[in-house]
């Protein structure tokens, strides 16, 4: 897949995305996109990030998640030298 058809399918995804109306909606369409390892691998690196931007230790969150060393390692990397898309979304869970 060459890097502009990519580029162009994210953005329809993040318009599709936009469209939805509350959770009921996203958590349907999020079933019908991912499978069901993909829909808790996706949901747990948020927990993750969430627990680092609290300050749980890496021990704590391994145990608390199951989660993988390098599971939690590389949400640690994207949460401090990534695009911020963690960051904005911890924000905006703080806000609710």
């Amino acid at each position: 897949m060459s890097n502009e058809t990519s580029h162009q399918n994210l953005e329809l995804l993040a318009q599709a995305l936009l469209k939805l109306r509350n959770t009921e909606e996203i958590k349907i369409f999020l079933k019908d996109l991912l499978s069901n390892a993909e829909q808790e691998s996706i949901a747990a690196r948020v927990n993750i990030a969430s627990m680092l931007d609290q300050g749980v230790p890496y021990t704590q969150i391994e145990r608390e998640t199951g989660a993988s060393s390098a599971t939690i390692a590389k949400v640690s990397e994207n949460l401090k030298y990534g695009n911020d898309g963690y960051k904005l979304i911890i924000e905006r869970l703080k806000l609710k």
